[in-house]
Formats: C-alpha cells, sequence, structure tokens
C-alpha cells in the first residue's frame, strides 16, 4: 500500500501496533458450544454493520460471533467423525449451534457426542456432490442462474430466471438434473452478474477502464477477482500510479487472480474501512459455515453484512460458469468485484458477482480464499 492519505497513514500506524507478521428428521440436541471469555471484541464498526444488515443489537452481534467461531473450529472434527456418512453442515442462528447431517446413526451418536447437533438424512454429501459435478458438465441455458448442493434440504438446488421457468432449454436441463439426483428448484428474479465497473473516483485500483476492489493483501502483493483482468495487465492505484501487475487470472471456470505489487507500495494486514468504520484486522483463513454471519467490503459500497447461504455453487454468468463459489445475502454494486468478504476476523473470498443492489438488497457469490491461496502458493498477510 502506497503512503499518501491520512486513511493510509493510519492504517501503517496501526500495523506499528500490531507488528507485520502472521494474524429431514427432527434436530437432536446436545451440549452447547462455548468459548472463553477471553475472546477479544468484535469491533465497533463491525458491530454496527451487522446491527444495520441482520437487525442485531451489538451483544447479540458479539454472542453471535463467538458462536459461528466456535462452530467453525467444530465442524471440521465433525466432518471427519462422521466419515463417509457425513451429509453437510450449517450453523444455526436461532440456536448459535452447528448442524451436522449424516447418513448412519452410529455416526450421529459420535457427531453429537463432539457437542454438534444433528439431522439424519438420506444422501450423503459425497453422493451429492457426484450429481453436481454431473450437472457441471452440461452446457446451461442463461435461464438458469446457477446451482450447488444444499445440506438444509440434502439436495442439489437448481436456481432458474423466474421469466424463463417455463422455456423449453431451461425445463430439459432441469429434467437432466432430476435424472442425476434429488434437485429442490429455486427462482430468482434477475441473472446473476460480474461487479467491475468503469473508471470513477473512490478508493479502488484500475485496470485499463476497469474499476475493481483489493481483497486481502498477501506477501508480495494481493488477491482479487479474475474477470477483473488477465494474466500480465498492469494496475494503477487509487491515485492513478503504478502499482503492479496481474501475475495470474482465472476466468471463467474460477473468478479469481493475484496481483503483483511494485515497490513504493506494500501489503497490511486490515480490510479498509473507507473512513466510515475502523479498519477490520485480518487474523486469518477459517472457514465459516453455512448460516454464519459475513460482511464484505468494496470500494463502492463499502460495509454491508448478511449470511452465508450456501457452498459449492456454479454460477452461471453469461461470460460462462464459474465453480465452487459461496453465495451471500450481502449487496454489492458495480466496482466492488474483488473485495474482501469477512467472517470476524476471518479472510473468506475475494467478491465475485450477483444481482441486486444496497439499495433494494440482493445476494452476491464469493470465491474462497483458501483456494486462491492454494492456486498460486501465497501467503495471506495476518496481524
Amino acid at each position: 500500500m502506497k503512503r499518501t492519505t491520512p486513511l493510509r497513514a493510519a492504517v501503517a500506524a496501526l500495523l506499528l501496533t500490531v507488528g507485520l507478521g502472521a494474524a429431514h428428521a427432527g434436530v437432536a440436541s446436545a451440549a452447547p458450544l462455548a468459548e472463553s471469555a477471553a475472546t477479544p471484541s468484535a469491533s465497533a464498526g463491525l458491530l454496527d454493520a451487522m446491527r444495520r444488515d441482520l437487525g442485531l443489537t451489538a451483544s447479540q452481534a458479539e454472542e453471535r460471533l463467538s458462536a459461528e467461531k466456535a462452530a467453525a473450529a467444530l465442524e471440521k472434527t465433525a466432518r471427519q467423525a462422521a466419515g463417509g456418512a457425513y451429509a453437510g453442515s450449517w450453523f444455526e442462528p436461532s440456536t448459535g449451534r452447528l448442524v451436522v447431517a449424516v447418513t448412519g446413526h452410529a455416526e450421529e451418536s459420535e457427531v453429537r457426542a463432539l457437542g454438534a447437533d444433528t439431522r439424519f438424512v438420506r444422501h450423503s454429501a459425497a453422493a451429492l456432490d457426484r450429481s453436481k459435478a454431473r450437472l457441471d458438465a452440461l452446457p446451461a441455458p442463461a435461464g438458469v442462474a446457477g446451482w450447488y448442493v444444499d445440506p438444509q434440504t440434502n439436495s442439489i438446488v437448481v436456481t432458474v430466471l423466474r421469466a424463463e421457468r417455463e422455456a423449453p432449454a431451461v425445463r430439459a436441463f432441469v429434467e437432466q438434473a432430476r435424472a442425476g439426483g434429488p434437485i429442490t428448484l429455486a427462482e430468482a428474479v434477475q441473472a446473476p452478474r460480474t461487479y467491475a465497473a468503469g473508471t470513477v473516483g473512490g478508493d479502488p485500483y484500475y485496470t485499463g477502464n476497469v474499476r475493481c476492489s483489493i481483497g486481502f493483501s498477501v506477501y508480495g502483493g494481493f488477491v482479487t477477482a479474475g474477470h477483473c483482468a488477465q494474466a500480465g495487465a498492469a494496475v494503477r492505484g487509487w491515485d492513478g500510479s503504478a502499482m503492479g501487475t496481474f501475475q495470474g487470472s482465472s476466468f471463467p471456470g474460477n473468478d479469481y487472480a493475484y496481483v503483483g505489487i511494485h515497490s513504493g507500495w506494500w501489503t497490511v494486514p486490515v480490510v479498509l474501512g473507507w473512513g466510515t468504520i475502523p479498519d477490520q484486522l485480518v487474523r486469518g483463513s477459517a472457514e465459516a459455515p453455512v448460516g454464519a454471519s459475513i460482511c464484505r467490503s468494496g470500494s463502492t459500497t463499502h460495509w454491508h453484512c448478511g449470511t452465508v447461504l450456501a457452498k459449492n455453487e456454479t454460477v452461471n454468468y453469461s461470460q460462462g460458469a464459474v465453480y465452487q463459489m459461496t453465495k451471500t445475502s450481502v449487496c454489492a454494486e458495480g466496482g466492488d468485484s474483488g473485495g474482501s468478504f469477512l467472517s470476524g476476523d476471518q479472510a473468506q473470498g475475494v467478491t465475485s458477482g450477483g444481482w441486486g443492489n444496497c439499495s433494494s438488497g440482493g445476494q452476491t457469490w464469493f470465491q474462497p480464499i483458501n483456494e486462491i491461496l492454494g492456486r498460486y502458493g501465497l501467503t495471506l498477510h495476518t496481524a
């Protein structure tokens, strides 16, 4: 990051205090998920965004973040205990607990003993993933917005545009989907689109006449959305000066990219608050479960929050399908592409696209951060 404005100077000063290094049966009940009282409180800005977008008080937001952190830590252990009987999991806001779907009664008992709630279902996650993989191999018409494995319905959810639901091509795709596994139909009023934008003011980065947003700092640069530019494209910073170059980019199929930065800019383990909320520290990249709260920062609409709705969704953009996306109820607008998705202080991914806006609402997808780090061999800059 380049040392220029007071906001950026404040970010640099913050680094001096945190260091530059690393940062359909009923549900069965079990013991509550607990977290140490020593856990640091969330920032006032994050709590305010959760209040505005999720309707929570500050204390409710803190309690939810604590429960979500415990659920994320439990999810990996519960998946291992369930083994081949694992059928997905999600965070249940009404109880503040992780729910794990399983196909075997013995495994159900083991998972409950770990402290998670359980739901007994018919189809394993592996079986549903195979059904989705068969769908991924099919050409999808424009009237199909996307599809994903939904652990709560124990099926593949296929989202179609309301106006195109009866179109022959859409009906044919749905029939092919039904032949390969359990299907639940959902409707969308708009098609998903990416969130790049033409050059306008603000605090973005630019490639040609396209404006996008920085995702997360990694050692040597930052990650962002692949649809913003191809490998080799030059990047200008918010002030128009040379900032770096796209070292790698993938879109469609994926929607991620890595930008290497030039001297005069440096990386920091924070996500900017744009002067409206305090900057947010990034301490890791532990993946939040379905149902968890999540917030997004972008150069157009700044901070907005919502929940994780689905994982591993195939999104059918007009440019082509993108796989392994995470869907959220967070809004976004043009220019927010590539921006940061956070759950508490944990990096989740970079903004890809969606539908709607931040006046009337909508949904947004992100490309998970850990996949990007693994693809390019990058290390997330953490506090």
